[in-house]
């Protein structure tokens, strides 16, 4: 974490988040994940929730520290600096957590909230098919209410954790199709009867999170595991695009940072023609440019953060996560880029992580909605802003420019 942090608590926090990195992961695990030799790594997920940094946002009552999310975002990027799929396996409780403790019912709350912050049970967010990704209404999984059960049946693809996960949130249709934003449901499915891993992907990078495809067959739940109501899905994703955009943006920082000093200390030690390398513009500018471009991106995310706890604008607030997603994954391919730049040949070899977290970094702008969706979101909902605002009696630009224009009124 770069930057001075002015609340105690922040300051805790950020210390115990460091704490775990350094002496609770050890490089054996990554290098182990990365290899394929673990498919999920559970003991991780128990070291989190031993040391509580599992779930931190959610209420004290449920094993929770019933803080926000400048607070998360701190533990976030710490994480980050482990790589892609450890990160995204610590967001998983935030994600789905998320749905359970805004949606879910007390009863709920008490079976899978608690027992996914202490560390009792895995979940995973069933959300992508086969025929397509980021078009999530044009999802075919199918939920059908037979009394007071659920038979599911469908298949979802490219889900983290499906390898090792207990619970799995699984969006389906439940409505008649006509309106297929009015169609959707999202139910808490535990492994069992009818769930199957069909496949566990070989990944490019962030390796060892038992990334899966997961078929359902008939699978039979109670009508107790609907989250939500009936055909609310399209609220419930909504609220769940900020944890999964903001897990993915803060994570990316610390990614990338984590690549900056390893290429920065580099630079300082390796010489060639007499001088360490650093003091070459060619190197040292781009350790300037990677520097200021994280810490835009840091201040981008800390500032949508601030808008969230404080309870901004919906529109605001979708806008703002899908910039922070978008510029800090992003920001984290190109400073890793120049950080395998800086180092040379030595950087594209396993000797150093850096060929790692390129491969990590690469999937960061993929997941979560791709950041091409991301752009699509920005400029819809900054439309919707501007077009929608309050309006003055005089607009002074566009009476501005017409009168210098004479009859030529380009805005009629």
């Amino acid at each position: 974490m770069i930057g001075d942090i002015d609340n105690n608590s922040q300051k805790q926090l950020l210390r115990e988040a460091q704490d775990f990195v350094k002496n609770e992961v050890s490089t054996q695990l990554l290098l182990d994940m990365d290899a394929e030799k673990i498919h999920y790594p559970h003991d991780y997920i128990h070291k989190l929730a031993r040391n509580k940094l599992l779930g931190i946002r959610f209420p004290q009552k449920f094993g929770g520290r019933g803080l926000d999310w400048m607070h998360e975002i701190i533990v976030l990027e710490e994480i980050g600096v482990l790589g892609a799929s450890l990160a995204c396996l610590f967001s998983l409780p935030s994600i789905v957590g998320e749905a359970i403790n805004i949606f879910g019912t007390i009863r709920q709350k008490e079976k899978y909230l608690a027992r996914i912050i202490n560390g009792q049970i895995s979940v995973a967010e069933a959300l992508t098919e086969p025929r397509g990704g980021s078009d999530f209404f044009g999802a075919t999984t199918k939920a059908r209410k037979e009394g007071n059960k659920y038979l599911i049946s469908g298949q979802k693809r490219f889900i983290v954790g499906a390898e090792g996960a207990d619970v799995f949130m699984v969006y389906a249709r439940t409505g008649s199709g006509e309106n297929k934003h009015r169609s959707m449901s999202a139910f808490l499915v535990e492994r069992g009867d009818g769930l199957s891993v069909e496949h566990v992907y070989g990944l490019m990078g962030a390796r060892g999170g038992g990334t899966g495809r997961v078929r359902f067959n008939e699978v039979e739940i109670p009508e107790e595991n609907l989250l939500g109501e009936e055909n609310q899905g399209e609220v419930i994703f909504n609220q769940m695009m900020i944890p999964e955009r903001m897990t993915s943006a803060a994570g990316a920082i610390g990614l990338g940072r984590a690549a900056l000093e390893i290429a920065a200390h580099y630079a300082n030690r390796r010489k060639a023609f007499g001088q360490r390398i650093r003091d070459y513009e060619g190197v040292s500018f781009k350790i300037s440019e990677s520097l200021t471009r994280l810490d835009a991106a840091r201040a981008l995310v800390n500032s949508t953060a601030g808008i969230i706890d404080s309870g901004g604008d919906q529109g605001t607030v979708r806008r703002l996560v899908s910039e922070s997603k978008k510029f800090a994954t992003d920001t984290a391919w190109y400073v890793v880029n120049d950080a395998m730049q800086i180092m040379g040949g030595i950087g594209y070899t396993n000797i150093y992580p850096i060929e790692r977290l390129l491969r990590d970094a690469r999937l960061m702008m993929i997941w979560t909605g791709t950041n091409e969706i991301m752009n699509l979101v920005i400029q819809h909902e900054y439309f919707k802003e501007l077009l929608n605002k309050p309006t003055t009696s005089r607009d002074v630009e566009t009476d501005a420019i017409n009168s210098n224009l004479g009859d030529e009124k380009i805005f009629e």
